[in-house]
């Protein structure tokens, strides 16, 4: 890993504990700069997962209205 690398990975680990993990990753970037491909993949995951529960907590919210 090269240093540019290491640093982008350390941002990456300062924004999570500063904004919080999931407004980091849902709202602050995409984290480009990071070229790992399993890192995006788990982001994306994780993203997808995020947005699946909100719709399921807001489904069986509106149902009972």
């Amino acid at each position: 890993m090269t240093e540019d690398e290491l640093e982008d990975w350390k941002a990456a680990r300062y924004r999570m504990n500063e904004e919080g993990f999931h407004y980091c990753f849902t709202y602050y970037s995409s984290f480009n700069e990071i070229k790992d491909a399993e890192f995006h993949k788990l982001r994306l995951q994780y993203l997808k997962s995020a947005e699946l529960l909100e719709e399921y907590i807001n489904k069986k919210c509106d149902e009972n209205i």
